[in-house]
């Protein structure tokens, strides 16, 4: 037993791990790649797709016969071409057949083959299914060695490279696909428009790709939709083989009477599930995302009616939509990477050479498939020169025939004729001696001389050639006539309306007047109308009052923290009056050792002077201080051991600023800069432990007017404080408040 075995050192390779992974996962590689994931840029087909259409074949499942179980092609196809599962050939089988998932359907299902909504199909034993018209154009001249044949994986039998291909399916029908490190994604698109550029570039091989969009514009989805992409980003598209398609869902208006309206949603962007789009924009309204949408209803039978309700008939339906738009999938992007298998490699194409690679295969069919009738004309006049021979010497032919012990090689002596003629003479019937035969064989003979003359010249001749491929593409462009249902254009383009949809979305919402209410315990609500009574507001007990702001249910409200970070939230979305409220650090992330410092609307052309505690600070614009993350955004940077400290409205033309050590300076505010974040820079000078107390912005037309108790307290003689920005100033004038602060 021992001496059979292979000897232990024979099966053991001494090799570095790294090298040897790199070399199994590189050949893995190159297997996905062009094994399975990229589509041959001639006939458009991945392997298993090509297999398939074979395998219908080889069962003759043609548009005019039967149907077949799917469970006897995907075994036929396992079986002799494609031994990578079943589910993945049953998969592929499945979405041929589906008219929303390829724009012209190469297999022809009978039973459940999904549907839009994302229900997949019944299993393959419970459907049927033949090739479509469109699947014989594809396979048209395979039996007219139009293509190469290579082995089957067990080389038992034999199978295409590639197929004929008497359209560009490539295009048509487009192609998705992942391999290892690389990708492909090719929207489909109307086969007429696709002949009519590939013709534009066989009658002048100048043609501009620019050129070409005017016959062939872009994409065509099966589901229709509107395509909003502008022109000189779809020409960008087409020239790299890189870009993007932005689809928008179809809709109309339908009038209910008395004012009343709703959308009606006619057509889906191309890969989205109608279900799932539905559940979204519910789901949309729960979350109160989508404020113009009332209700979304699926009436859909066999076309598609999604009912779009608004909340309120003053919404104007564009609006209604564009807002929609924006948060689901009525509107989406299809990517465009022309990555295809061009002579057995991967490499990505634009437009015009991806028409030509294609073209170029089409003249090899060609050509290929005239020699291959060449060859059978010159076999078949050989035989008829044969009979004729017989013909003319019709007696002595008998003669040998009846006499002779070698009538073959008799013949073949006596009059000149080759070893095929002879077999041919001997098998003739003799019925076939007739006089009629004779001048059938002379007409026939006249006319295969004839077509083989047309075929020598064309084979002869490039431009021949041209114009051989050029009548063909026209022939298979009358299968798909724009005309009729199948090769009618789907996809329409157009442009996105210019809306202002935040200005719209904003006249279109209610604006109710609510005060805004933060506890010092740092619990929030927001109360209906403005000048409520703070002093009679109820709080928790232990809390109390600490910030109000009058707002409407259409603001924002900008929070400040001690640590210089910025927080906004929507005002209604906020608590309502009703009780307590809720904590603000449910809402935002706040950490418990940080402290809100201040709160106000957001207005967008007001600015602010902010500063901590260590004197540091700059103006900016509150536009700057939004922020759409709940944890907020650092717009002010704080040194150690600081807190922010001011962030109040710069309006003016002068900067105050005062000390603990209650040293007052005054300088212009052009000396401070404008800024979107930072630490700033230094407003006053301070030793010790001394720190910035307050600081304000005033205009020097009204002078320096503090807040002493509840009056208002003017100070004409402030331009004796004037100083240069970051000096130490001097004390306080006399009637400053005692708190060392503009206010209290």
């Amino acid at each position: 037993m021992s001496d059979l075995m292979e000897p232990e050192d024979d099966r053991i390779i001494n090799e570095p791990l790294s090298e040897a992974l790199s070399k199994r996962y590189l050949a893995y590689a190159l297997s996905t790649i062009t094994s399975r994931a990229l589509p041959d840029v001639r006939d458009g087909l991945k392997p298993v797709q090509r297999r398939i259409l074979y395998g219908m074949r080889e069962l003759k499942l043609n548009p005019e016969g039967g149907y077949r179980k799917c469970a006897k092609v995907v075994g036929e196809v396992m079986g002799n071409y494609h031994p990578h599962g079943d589910t993945s050939i049953y998969d592929t089988m499945v979405r041929l057949a589906q008219d929303f998932s390829v724009r012209y359907p190469l297999v022809d299902g009978q039973g459940n083959f999904g549907n839009i909504d994302g229900d997949s199909a019944a299993a393959m034993r419970y459907t049927e299914s033949r090739m479509t018209e469109a699947a014989s154009l594809l396979l048209q001249g395979l039996d007219e060695d139009a293509v190469d044949f290579k082995p089957t994986y067990d080389e038992n039998d034999s199978e295409p490279a590639v197929l004929p291909a008497a359209f560009p399916n490539l295009l048509a029908n487009g192609a998705t696909g992942i391999a290892v490190g690389m990708a492909t994604s090719i929207p489909p698109h109307n086969v007429a428009e696709v002949i009519d550029a590939a013709i534009l570039l066989i009658e002048r091989a100048s043609t501009t790709t620019e050129e070409l969009l005017e016959v062939m514009p872009g994409p065509d989805f099966p589901t229709g939709g509107l395509i909003v992409e502008s022109k000189e980003s779809i020409l960008n598209s087409y020239e790299t083989g890189r870009g993007s398609f932005r689809m928008r869902a179809k809709w109309e208006v339908e009038d209910l009477g008395r004012g009343q309206w709703q959308v009606i949603v006619t057509e889906i962007p191309y890969h989205v599930q109608k279900s799932k789009l539905i559940e979204r924009l519910a789901e949309l309204i729960d979350n109160k995302r989508a404020p113009l949408l009332a209700d979304v209803r699926d009436e859909s039978a066999e076309d598609i009616r999604v009912v779009l309700e608004p909340r309120s008939r003053a919404i104007e339906p564009e609006v209604l939509m564009e807002s929609l738009y924006r948060l689901s999938e009525l509107e989406n992007r299809f990517s465009l990477n022309m990555n295809v298998l061009h002579k057995g490699a991967p490499q990505v194409m634009g437009l015009k050479p991806v028409l030509k690679a294609y073209l170029d295969h089409r003249r090899e069919v060609v050509n290929r498939r005239a020699q291959f009738r060449l060859d059978k004309i010159e076999k078949r006049l050989h035989l008829l020169d044969g009979y004729l021979i017989a013909f003319l010497n019709i007696d002595e032919v008998i003669r040998i025939i009846r006499e002779e012990d070698h009538p073959k090689q008799e013949m073949i002596d006596r009059f000149g004729i080759t070893d095929i003629q002879a077999e041919a003479i001997l098998n003739l019937r003799l019925r076939a001696l007739r006089k009629l035969e004779e001048i059938a064989i002379r007409k026939e003979r006249e006319s295969l001389s004839e077509e083989r003359s047309v075929i020598i010249a064309m084979l002869g001749s490039e431009r021949r050639q041209w114009t051989k491929v050029k009548k063909e593409l026209r022939t298979a462009r009358e299968a798909f006539d724009p005309d009729t249902d199948l090769g009618r254009r789907r996809a329409v383009f157009g442009d996105a309306p210019e809306i202002d949809l935040d200005a719209a979305l904003e006249a279109s919402q209610p604006k109710e007047p609510i005060t805004i209410v933060l506890s010092s315990m740092g619990w929030i609500r927001g109360m209906k109308g403005h000048g409520l009574d703070m002093a009679s507001t109820k709080f928790k007990d232990g809390d109390s009052y600490f910030l109000h702001e009058e707002v409407l249910t259409t603001d924002k409200l900008i929070l400040m923290a001690s640590d210089g970070r910025s927080f906004t939230l929507a005002c209604d979305k906020l608590p309502g009056g009703r009780g307590h409220g809720e904590p603000i650090r449910i809402s935002i992330d706040l950490e418990d050792s940080v402290d809100i410092v201040t709160m106000f609307k957001l207005v967008g052309t007001r600015k602010r002077i902010v500063a901590s505690s260590a004197g540091y600070g700059f103006i900016v614009a509150e536009v700057e201080l939004e922020s759409n993350r709940k944890a907020g955004k650092s717009a002010v940077n704080i040194p150690d051991g600081a807190v922010l400290s001011i962030c109040s409205i710069a309006r003016g033309d002068h900067v105050a600023v005062i000390g603990t050590n209650k040293k007052l300076l005054i300088y212009p505010l052009v000396e401070l800069p404008e800024m979107g974040r930072g630490k700033g820079v230094k407003l006053q000078n301070y030793k010790g432990k001394d720190k910035l107390a307050d600081a304000m912005v005033f205009d020097s037309e009204d002078g320096l007017i503090v807040m002493t108790g509840d009056r208002h307290r003017a100070f004409p003689e402030w331009r004796d404080w004037l100083g240069k920005r970051a000096q130490a100033g001097r004390n306080a004038p006399r009637g400053f408040p005692r708190s060392g602060k503009f206010s209290g």
